[in-house]
């Protein structure tokens, strides 16, 4: 039978892309011919995906808990990859659809596009969040918990990750060390030793970092450092300055904008904020996270004035930043 003309033309780029790596394509058309068609469960890996859930307990309730962390942590990759295409301006693509690079310049379409992606990947998570809000019972979990110290959701590195390239560092400083940084350009390595996340890792009693705070630096510290530093140039405020002034007043590049800080700095850690009240807060007085963590003025976003983009937000919506959620959705629920 008679070859036709696109089997011909495939096979002749095929021989220039191996010939010019030094191959022979008969080689590899020898491979393919004695190579098994790919399956659903070993390209997704599910028999190894689904033997990475280890209890601590016997408490069947473990496994939500462990599978919804598993799925955040997913998620949070997602995201993480669409801040590098947009850190590096997008993929640069020949005609036959093969990635040669990146873009040289950041298209405002596809800065949208991509920060849009980051929001409906928190937007599912948020959505979701009841899986864990509503789905365990109480008494398990007060009780399983006990197994887990010192870890804590608090040391999810993938989560810090998705702050430091959404923003400059200087809006991830404690909002009362941040006046002593006005006006000064201060490096990386002075500015994160006032990261806010540490005060929301201190002991309850003595004020002092929490052995969940001291083996989340010891493991992470010197990689986020390097990661700030990288993405002083790539960081989503940064790539958004890159573009032109008529397209940084496109509504719907700032739109997406301000949706993600609410994604990221109001809903989900409300989400945790509304979880952690049905969970841990009791009449007579609160009890402590897993990690020791001060979640009562950590995670209300209104007590941290975390904003990645403040330059976007009015100072009366800065002034009752993420207000409105917890009346709504906190103490409503709780009356």
């Amino acid at each position: 039978m008679a070859m036709d003309i696109k089997t011909e033309e495939k096979i002749k780029l095929l021989e220039e892309k191996y010939g010019q790596m030094g191959q022979d394509i008969n080689s590899y058309l020898d491979g393919l011919l004695l190579s098994n068609f790919l399956t659903y469960w070993d390209y997704i890996q599910v028999e190894t995906l689904l033997t990475l859930q280890n209890p601590k307990t016997d408490f069947p309730d473990e496994q939500i808990f462990i599978m919804y962390h598993q799925i955040t942590e997913l998620y949070f990759k997602l995201a993480l990859n669409e801040f590098e295409q947009i850190g590096n301006n997008g993929p640069d693509m020949l005609p036959n659809g093969k990635m040669v690079g990146w873009k040289e310049k950041l298209e405002p379409k596809f800065f949208a596009e991509r920060v849009n992606r980051i929001n409906r990947y928190f937007e599912a998570l948020t959505k979701s969040f009841e899986i864990m809000v509503d789905g365990m019972e109480k008494e398990q979990f007060l009780r399983y918990r006990m197994a887990l110290l010192p870890a804590s959701g608090f040391q999810s590195a993938q989560y810090r990750k998705i702050e430091i390239c959404a923003t400059d560092f200087f809006n991830l400083v404690d909002k009362d060390v941040r006046p002593t940084y006005q006006n000064q350009k201060p490096p990386i390595e002075e500015m994160f030793k006032n990261i806010y996340w540490n005060k929301g890792a201190t002991e309850l009693s003595s004020g002092k970092k929490t052995l969940t705070l001291l083996q989340f630096e010891k493991k992470y510290g010197a990689e986020f450092v390097r990661l700030a530093n990288e993405y002083k140039t790539k960081n989503l405020w940064a790539k958004y300055k890159s573009l032109s002034e008529a397209d940084q007043q496109d509504q719907k590049v700032i739109n997406a904008l301000k949706e993600i800080d609410v994604n990221v700095n109001i809903n989900w850690p409300l989400m945790h904020y509304k979880s952690a009240v049905q969970y841990l807060q009791q009449n007579t007085e609160d009890i402590a996270a897993t990690g020791g963590t001060n979640w009562q003025k950590y995670l209300p976003p209104r007590f941290q004035k975390r904003i990645f983009f403040p330059e976007l937000w009015s100072a009366q919506e800065i002034e009752d930043w993420g207000k409105g959620w917890v009346v709504t959705n906190v103490f409503r629920d709780n009356k």
